[in-house]
């Protein structure tokens, strides 16, 4: 208390000196206060500024793993019908034609993990460049959903392999 009774007589002071004159304690407390506010809306600008551009650059980080995650499903999608039933047993009649040799579905479905992988690798770019709290979560969840689709994939590749277990995945053409 004793340094701010301080700091306020020197104000006073300086403002006396300033201006030239006496000054009464009326209008230097409303000169005062009118700083001060001048300040505090000062700071609020910047500081809503500062927390704006982390607000943008969220949201386009979270707009571009949204599309990863979108890539993902597709991924997924498009090797559902990539059976290996189609290989190792008998197509009803109400199955989709299936002309992929069991060479060319261990290839396509062994593509399907490499794109994964990239798409997995890709999300983790979003949080190198941009170490917020929120991207990572959604970084750490694609992350998980592409290791687990390429698990499911991979269960697809060994039951045809295990079909001929000398077999190997055949060389990208």
């Amino acid at each position: 208390i004793t340094g701010g009774g301080i700091a306020f007589a020197k104000l006073v002071t300086l403002y006396q000196v300033a201006l030239g004159g006496e000054i009464r304690l009326t209008e230097f407390a409303q000169g005062l206060e009118a700083a001060l506010n001048i300040i505090l809306i000062c700071g609020l600008i910047i500081a809503f500024f500062l927390r704006w551009e982390n607000r943008h650059k969220r949201r386009i980080a979270l707009e571009g793993l949204h599309r990863l995650r979108a890539i993902s499903h597709v991924i997924d999608m498009h090797q559902l019908t990539k059976d290996p039933i189609s290989i190792l047993g008998k197509p009803t009649g109400s199955s989709p034609r299936r002309d992929l040799s069991r060479d060319q579905l261990l290839r396509y479905l062994d593509y399907c993990t490499e794109m994964l992988s990239l798409t997995s690798k890709l999300a983790a770019l979003y949080a190198q460049s941009f170490p917020d709290s929120v991207v990572v979560g959604g970084v750490n969840d694609i992350e998980e959903l592409t290791t687990n689709l390429s698990r499911k994939i991979w269960q697809k590749i060994a039951m045809i392999q295990a079909e001929r277990p000398d077999a190997q995945l055949p060389p990208a053409a």
